[in-house]
């Protein structure tokens, strides 16, 4: 007899809808009109980005130390396609709206390289599975992606720079660029910096998101020079 498809779901599983939901909620915040502070909206949005990152990793902890169901690694890209592709890409598009509103150029080029970043993150994640290795990613990975598109934004950098980093960011989510697998400590580290950019925000000039985004770009740049030279791929 056929399982019921509730009684697919693990523990992580749960977890993975969670990072979901957060992602639904960062969009939901930042297009609606619950408060009439802007500021809020986008520091609500941010927030819960932030919080779908923590519970992806997570969900990940949780799944191996107890048992995984079927479903699991196709429900944790669903998520993740939420909370860490359309959720960013719609902070971004919000973020700039008032700089593109004035000529049809300007939402043309923010619309292109956003649906170009969108269908990236699509093929990443749809692929992610079949390309799974022991020891690195191919192509960057998602959360990373994330954190760097989001503190970019959050910071709002100038109009001219987001638009070739969102496409040049999408477009090393699906390269052919092996990246490091993390270990605990240095996982505990970025789930650190997350919690401080989430409780400080942009205290202190935005010191936390500062440090995360310095962190995040290390391991984009260093990362990849790692595993070529000094490791040995498996």
């Amino acid at each position: 007899m056929q399982k019921p498809m509730i009684k697919l779901l693990s523990i992580a599983d749960a977890i993975s809808i969670t990072n979901a939901l957060f992602g639904f909620f960062a969009i939901i915040f930042i297009i609606s009109n619950l408060s009439n502070s802007e500021e809020f909206q986008i520091r609500a949005s941010f927030s819960f980005i932030l919080l779908a990152l923590l519970a992806d990793g997570l969900d990940g902890i949780i799944a191996r130390k107890t048992k995984t169901s079927e479903i699991g690694e196709y429900l944790e890209s669903m998520a993740d396609m939420t909370s860490m592709v359309i959720a960013p890409a719609v902070f971004i598009y919000f973020i700039y709206s008032d700089l593109v509103s004035c000529c049809l150029y300007r939402q043309v080029y923010l619309l292109f390289a956003l649906i170009l970043f969108l269908s990236f993150g699509i093929i990443r994640l749809a692929s992610f599975h079949l390309m799974k290795k022991n020891k690195y990613f191919i192509g960057l990975p998602v959360p990373a992606s994330t954190i760097i598109l989001l503190i970019i934004a959050f910071f709002k950098v100038e109009f001219i720079y987001i638009l070739p980093a969102v496409v040049i960011i999408g477009a090393t989510n699906v390269s052919d660029i092996k990246f490091p697998k993390l270990g605990i400590k240095i996982n505990a580290i970025a789930s650190i910096l997350i919690l401080l950019s989430l409780v400080m925000y942009d205290l202190y000039f935005g010191i936390a998101p500062f440090l995360l985004l310095i962190a995040i770009i290390i391991y984009l740049t260093v990362g990849p020079i790692y595993l070529k030279f000094l490791t040995k791929q498996k």
